[in-house]
């Protein structure tokens, strides 16, 4: 896993294209605490790769020729908890998005993204936070809670009688801002608390829902009824 002397965070690419690979890892590279360890061409290989030398972070594609990036996904997040999985994809799809969480992703990136967004989005996953695009996170909430369940939230809080009362009037103002992708600093800055409390807070939340994975939390998020009045960040 990541030097902790240095901090430096060891990746693994994941793609079939040997192009795009290459593009990447001159990328991820060139900054001052990435260092890629291993790619691979297709599912299998991914994890033979990984279960060998055990990277914080695999940037995962999703479509590949065999086993594909979400089978492969959650093969890794069952298999090694404590590898990170970063989805790099084409597909700007909700469905997909959805499929990636599901499968126990940390977070989901476009390909078309700028490299400074891919580069941030790695730093975002290995701080434990969930980096999805806004656009992304309110097309999934729409999507999640539907025509109906929208109708349903309408109806007032007791729709989901054991969701809130189980967490404070902090702890849910700090899931609904990490839900929708937020990152610690962000969280902090606009409730006007230090990282640290913003660090115990989600420890807290994740305790009581009973959640592993931050990815988790987006889903019990949109689940309950937390971002039906909360708008998506940028």
């Amino acid at each position: 896993m990541s030097d902790t002397r240095t901090g430096t965070i060891r990746l693994v690419l994941v793609d079939d294209h040997e192009v795009l690979r290459s593009g990447l890892r001159m990328l991820l590279e060139a900054q001052p605490d990435m260092v890629v360890v291993g790619e691979a061409g297709d599912g299998v290989e991914a994890e033979r790769i990984c279960r060998e030398l055990m990277p914080d972070v695999v940037l995962m594609d999703i479509a590949m020729p065999g086993r594909d990036g979400i089978e492969t996904t959650k093969r890794l997040t069952e298999r090694l908890p404590g590898v990170r999985v970063l989805a790099l994809t084409m597909h700007d799809d909700k469905e997909y998005l959805k499929q990636v969480l599901a499968a126990g992703g940390a977070g989901y990136v476009v390909k078309r993204a700028a490299a400074d967004e891919v580069v941030a989005a790695v730093r975002t996953v290995v701080k434990g936070d969930v980096p999805l695009h806004p656009s992304m996170t309110r097309a999934l909430v729409d999507e999640l809670l539907g025509a109906d369940a929208k109708g349903r939230a309408q109806v007032g809080a007791d729709v989901y009688p054991a969701a809130r009362p189980i967490l404070s009037e902090r702890e849910t103002e700090v899931l609904k801002l990490a839900a929708l992708g937020h990152s610690n600093q962000e969280v902090a800055d606009a409730l006007c608390i230090s990282i640290k409390t913003v660090e115990t807070h989600k420890a807290r939340i994740m305790g009581k829902l009973g959640t592993r994975q931050r990815s988790e939390l987006v889903r019990y998020a949109i689940d309950h009824g937390f971002l039906k009045d909360v708008q998506s960040p940028g």
